[in-house]
């Protein structure tokens, strides 16, 4: 007997983490579950949305845009989110600050692009490449009403290298997202 595992990801633009836990868990058996992802943005032009395509998988889309607030677009995502039945949320470059209509509802994690409780919010990686640390990293927590303040579930970090350039540190920083954020799905969902 197979059991389903299915994994929303939440994603608002590139989608390069998006594509990453595709490659990791689309389709794939962990011993008896098969994991899915299933991909949520908040933005119609996206360009997660074509690399979920060329695996054949299809984004729903519900753009903030369309919503009066916060918390009415909140309350969409909570009713689509729970129609899907995952057993796993998933915010990978998710831009949007969820109110508690979210986090009171949804149980879900999300992707950091630093050590945290330093730099949090949307400039994260710029403020950790110019500020005095000698390490960058990453963190994979539980998402609550506090920004980036929920549990760490993992963290990791990338040495700082003289001379590097802004744009050579956000890759590293990245090439560092698609093996913690993979490995913390793993773990939480015992894979």
């Amino acid at each position: 007997m197979v059991n389903k595992v299915k994994i929303v990801v939440l994603f608002s633009g590139n989608g390069s983490n998006l594509e990453n836990l595709i490659k990791h868990f689309h389709c794939k058996r962990f011993g008896d579950k098969e994991t899915q992802i299933i991909p949520i943005t908040n933005r119609p032009n996206a360009k997660g949305i074509e690399r979920a395509k060329k695996y054949g998988i299809n984004t729903t889309i519900i753009d903030h845009k369309e919503f009066e607030s916060r918390e009415s677009f909140d309350a969409e995502l909570v009713k689509v989110i729970k129609s899907i039945e995952p057993s796993l949320v998933v915010a990978a470059g998710f831009m949007r600050i969820l109110t508690p209509v979210f986090t009171e509802q949804i149980r879900a994690i999300n992707l950091h692009p630093s050590l945290l409780p330093l730099f949090k919010g949307a400039n994260a990686i710029e403020e950790s490449f110019n500020s005095q640390m000698r390490v960058g990293g990453v963190t994979v927590h539980w998402i609550t009403p506090e920004l980036d303040g929920g549990e760490i579930v993992e963290q990791g970090c990338v040495k700082k290298i003289r001379g590097e350039t802004l744009e050579e540190f956000r890759q590293r920083i990245h090439d560092l997202e698609y093996t913690i954020l993979p490995a913390s799905i793993k773990y939480i969902l015992n894979l």
